[in-house]
């Protein structure tokens, strides 16, 4: 295990965001999170990246304390992307994704070759080559988000933290996203709402409702029928085609609460 969440909750005033949770991520696998809007898919990303402390329980980084683990440190090792990313800055895309090298030079130091070298591949990963003289502001959505993607690679995190990576993304980009990703010599952990994608991807699921775990497994062993219908509320017929669980929806069951 690289990164692991032993038994952490989060509390934000009064409100239990993430109760008692306890994740482990197999070294180079994909870890998809899964669960309804509110379910603390976001919450739990940002408590494996380091970025808010757990109210109790662990979060730890090849066994070690992740709040012991210094900020530059941490960040060569893990990157996150968020939802939404925003920058008030006139940069170009060849600017955004060098900032994610940034955890790897000195306060002044230029470009190395390394650097250039690192930004170049991950535009050519993410599909983004010929963005990278456009000015992020007049980007479209679905391109900020393979931008932002493109930074995070160009970090070379071995930990590897997507939130919904797949919005605003057209149906072919999403497919090439997860196979990118499938492909990476990183672990990763990738916040889904698209359940078919999850089941096609990700080696592993978690499942979160209202701020706990309710299933934790492979695809096709937490996939099922019933978890579909308790935790979102529809009715859903699985096949396996191919091994791992197809789902087609037909229709809604109840809306389930939180």
């Amino acid at each position: 295990m690289t990164l692991e969440a032993h038994d952490v909750s989060w509390r934000l005033g009064g409100a239990v965001i993430l109760d008692g949770i306890t994740v482990e991520v197999e070294s180079g696998a994909t870890l998809g999170l899964l669960g309804p809007n509110g379910s603390g898919k976001s919450s739990l990303l940002r408590l494996l990246a380091g970025l808010r402390r757990p109210s109790s329980g662990s979060v730890l980084l090849d066994g070690a304390e992740i709040a012991g683990i210094g900020r530059r440190s941490l960040a060569r090792r893990i990157a996150l992307v968020e939802q939404e990313t925003s920058t008030e800055l006139d940069l170009t895309v060849a600017e955004v994704v060098a900032l994610g090298r940034t955890p790897h030079r000195g306060a002044w130091a230029p470009a190395s070759a390394a650097d250039v070298e690192a930004v170049d591949d991950a535009l050519a990963r993410t599909d983004a080559t010929a963005l990278a003289r456009r000015r992020w502001h007049t980007l479209s959505g679905g391109e900020r988000q393979r931008v932002q993607i493109a930074r995070a690679l160009a970090q070379q995190p071995s930990e590897l933290l997507l939130d919904e990576p797949t919005n605003h993304l057209d149906v072919a980009h999403q497919f090439a996203l997860m196979e990118l990703v499938r492909r990476l010599p990183v672990t990763a952990v990738v916040a889904l709402h698209d359940l078919n994608l999850a089941a096609s991807f990700c080696d592993a699921l978690v499942v979160l409702r209202q701020g706990e775990v309710v299933a934790a497994g492979s695809p096709a062993e937490v996939l099922t029928e019933d978890l579909v219908r308790s935790v979102y509320g529809m009715d859903c017929e699985i096949s396996r085609p191919d091994g791992r669980p197809h789902i087609r929806f037909v229709g809604t069951s109840s809306v389930p609460s939180g």
